[in-house]
């Protein structure tokens, strides 16, 4: 069976991802399909960094106001929903380009989904709960002690993770029914050109820091109100994401403005950290540093030449 093309523009929130996609899709003839978990959600533009209506005038954009904020949205629909995508992209003739940084979502397209147990909301928020007052890295020394080969996989830091092995291993029935994803595994299904972009720590940070700030600027705070008036509640799964969540609390007065902006951008950084830890294991994935690159059209420059190189356009 011919392996289907596939280009992945992966790395943090911030690095400059969308900017990278549009001005690729000035050279080839591509159409991108977003790999955000907060950017399926409608009404939710500013906070989530969505691309705005000329960047997708330049570049069509799939799985981007897909689900109401107060659904579910989980990886099962997404890989669905992509592999739809995908293959309506290629009927055009065109090249698909998945672009986002939301790792669980990559992989399970590239790597496909292993049954698991379902989430126990209980246990999770317990674990939550004690990796707040104790640190990640206690939370991983919890899972050494009921799975040593799953903590040795996982990184001390990539909390996500950790908390899911602990709800797998804890889970009811036999060790062999207890399925998890291997990062390590090909993705064989795919004629693949997977990038990730970055940027140096300090130079990330600022960019987080002044995009968070721009945000503020251009109606964060309405665009939270307009969602709590039509009667979301902070609880929806949307209004878990960072920024809706510290700015609600300004809303019902549990925050400052000014704190909620500090928080926002604290735990916006500490997402990116994630991020890099989630896709420096994959295999596949080819860096570009963006600065280094000459900015957004030389890492465009450079991914245009790998996928050249690698026959991705027919």
């Amino acid at each position: 069976m011919t392996r289907s093309p596939l280009l992945v523009i992966a790395g943090p929130t911030g690095v400059g991802k969308t900017a990278v996609a549009v001005r690729l899709a000035a050279a080839l003839p591509i159409e991108a399909v977003s790999a955000d978990s907060r950017q399926v959600y409608r009404g939710m533009d500013i906070g989530t960094g969505k691309p705005s209506a000329l960047e997708r005038a330049a570049l069509s954009h799939h799985l981007i106001d897909v689900a109401a904020p107060d659904e579910r949205y989980h990886v099962a629909r997404f890989r669905r929903d992509a592999l739809a995508a995908i293959s309506a992209i290629r009927a055009r003739g065109r090249l698909p380009a998945v672009v986002g940084g939301t790792g669980l979502y990559v992989r399970s397209l590239l790597k496909g989904l292993e049954p698991a147990p379902p989430a126990d909301p209980a246990l999770r928020a317990e674990l939550e709960r004690y990796a707040d007052a104790q640190g990640t890295a206690a939370l991983h020394q919890r899972l050494a002690a009921l799975d040593a080969d799953a903590a040795r996989r996982l990184h001390p830091n990539d909390r996500m993770r950790i908390v899911r092995a602990i709800e797998k291993v804890s889970a009811p029935g036999p060790a062999g029914d207890r399925a998890s994803a291997d990062w390590r595994r090909g993705a064989a299904d795919w004629r693949l050109v997977m990038v990730g972009l970055s940027l140096e720590r300090d130079a990330l940070r600022a960019r987080i820091a002044e995009r968070a700030r721009a945000m503020v600027s251009c109606g964060m705070m309405d665009e939270v109100r307009r969602l709590l008036d039509a009667g979301y509640p902070e609880s929806a799964p949307a209004m878990e994401g960072i920024g809706y969540r510290q700015f609600s609390g300004v809303l019902k007065g549990r925050l400052t403005e000014a704190e909620a902006l500090r928080l926002t951008i604290r735990d916006t950084v500490r997402y990116a950290k994630r991020q890099l830890t989630w896709f420096a294991r994959d295999p596949e994935i080819r860096w570009i540093d963006v600065e280094a690159a000459g900015g957004v059209e030389g890492a465009a420059d450079l991914i245009q030449k790998l996928v050249t190189e690698e026959g991705l356009i027919e």
